[in-house]
């Protein structure tokens, strides 16, 4: 019986460390995925802890249900009418960008490294995708934003380029262990498989909403439940009609993010928290994979990889993804630098260990000083190149709201919170102008670092956040209502990005929030 207790005793010092370790992070500006991975490293075989762990299946296990949850949840913060300006642009980068990335890598490592073409394809395949989440963390720590559709743009290419990373590598992988490569097969099976990852993640996320909003459960904590379930299902179902789970997982969060149901907010909160120990169990595992010792075999090729693919092969994908849309220089300069490598890589890198192909060893233990050596230069320089770049702007604290309302079966209607847009035509109209129905009450408005309390004179201005309470009938209507396109965009389609100015009483009735 003492191993178990160990065990357990093990995990749970480790996953403690893991949260005390973020604060390096959040002092030094370094991604938390590169603490989380030192950590693994120090407690493995090669390190203080002396844990040994060779188990590719079991990591690879772990990475993929991690990736899962850390992609719903990504999904489930999507705001579509957000990510909708720059879904054209993302998917290129996704999709032509991530085949343009494991191409060139590929060639590179052939011609420079003397790897045969299909091998350096596969390590190219198993790089190409890219972690943003590894770039927020950044930009948060240091309390930094991105101007303009930067920050969806970069956010919808990181949720949607892993399933692509992934087709690639499998794809890859299996002409190398059993030949037979066909182009025309390659193109259909990535058609099925894209498309069904989407269909599927998209009806079962239309199913899920209908679920949370017609089922009455008695226990708050049953909401966050119920949705990991989803998850699991998901997956499961898209995964056994041949369709990509990981992408389904993501249509799935955002379908069910942008739709209302009771309990959403805790819903989020909860997968935000899920998410989080979610990383660091893949890391640590993933961290726990490694042999630094190996390292000096693999040292020099994977900065050559590392370097090409700073340099070159991800501003060569992102220009040409880009090519022709309506961002400036320094943006797409920007979003080329901010190709930072994260997990997946490392998870797609355990594919070919658990192939047994050969040469897998040494193509892990690459992959992972590259992601290394990404997030450490690029996660270190970030903030000086958005500033040098000029894309770079102050990040308002999200304050926390001052009201919370706990459902109970005598509580007549639901919350919900609606962001106003500029291009929708309830911004700059004051609330009695908005004509809601007469069961519809405006609880509260955030804006900006603070609240405001409305009154029928207050104007809505662009970005605020509504809180609105009523029946979901009423809460239908004001949706309808708050969310109409306004006549100048209807006509023009050039939504004014402008906000509308604070009159002086809508100043004083603004209530700051430490």
């Amino acid at each position: 019986m003492e191993e178990p207790f160990r065990i357990l005793l093990t995990t749970s010092v480790l996953v403690l460390l893991s949260i005390l370790a973020s604060k390096v992070s959040d002092r030094f500006g370094v991604p938390v995925a590169v603490v989380f991975l030192a950590l693994g490293m120090l407690a493995g075989s090669d390190g203080l802890g002396g844990i040994y762990f060779d188990n590719a299946v079991a990591a690879n296990f772990v990475g993929t249900l991690a990736l899962a949850f850390i992609l719903f949840s990504g999904g489930l913060d999507t705001n579509w009418r957000v990510v909708r300006p720059v879904l054209g642009r993302g998917l290129a980068l996704s999709t032509v960008g991530v085949a343009i990335t494991a191409l060139l890598v590929g060639l590179f490592t052939w011609r420079v490294l003397g790897f045969s073409f299909g091998e350096g394809l596969l390590l190219g395949s198993i790089v190409s995708s890219t972690d943003a989440a590894a770039v927020f963390g950044v930009l948060r720590s240091r309390g930094v934003g991105l101007r303009g559709e930067l920050k969806p743009l970069l956010e919808f290419e990181s949720g949607s380029n892993d399933p692509m990373a992934v087709f690639m590598t499998l794809g890859v992988l299996g002409f190398l262990q059993h030949g037979g490569f066909s182009w025309t097969s390659l193109a259909g099976s990535f058609v099925l498989n894209m498309a069904g990852g989407v269909l599927t993640g998209v009806a079962l996320g239309v199913v899920s909403g209908r679920v949370f909003n017609r089922i009455r459960l008695d226990y708050e904590g049953l909401y966050p439940t119920l949705s990991i379930g989803v998850v699991l299902f998901v997956y499961g179902v898209s995964e056994y009609v041949h369709a990509n789970g990981f992408l389904a997982v993501y249509a799935c969060g955002m379908t069910l993010g942008n739709t209302d149901f009771p309990n959403k907010r805790y819903v989020l909160k909860f997968h935000d928290g899920l998410a989080w120990l979610m990383q660091i169990g893949m890391f640590l595992v993933l961290g726990l994979l490694v042999f630094p010792s190996r390292f000096p075999q693999v040292v020099v090729p994977a900065l050559l990889v590392a370097g090409f693919l700073m340099f070159a092969a991800r501003p060569l994908a992102v220009f040409t993804a880009l090519l022709g849309s309506r961002f400036s220089l320094a943006e797409r300069a920007l979003v080329a630098w901010t190709g930072l490598r994260g997990a997946v890589p490392i998870v797609l890198a355990t594919f070919p260990l658990m192939a047994g192909y050969a040469g897998s060893s040494s193509i892990f233990h690459m992959v992972f000083f590259t992601v290394l050596a990404s997030v450490l230069l690029q996660g270190k320089t970030l903030m000086s190149a958005a500033s040098l770049l000029g894309v770079d702007e102050p990040m308002s604290a999200r304050p926390k709201n001052p009201l919370e309302f706990e459902r109970t079966p005598q509580m007549q209607g639901d919350v919900r919170e609606f962001e106003i847009l500029p291009n929708m035509a309830a911004a700059g109209k004051s609330i009695a102008e908005l004509e809601l129905p007469r069961d519809v009450l405006i609880l509260l408005i955030r804006r900006n670092e603070g609240f405001v309390v409305p009154r029928g004179h207050t104007r809505i201005a662009p970005y605020d956040t509504l809180m609105v309470m009523a029946e979901p009938g009423g809460l239908r209507a004001a949706r309808e209502i708050l969310f109409a396109p306004s006549v100048r965009e209807a006509l023009s389609g050039h939504p004014k990005e402008e906000p509308a100015e604070k009159t002086k009483t809508e100043a004083e009735e603004t209530l700051r929030v430490p």
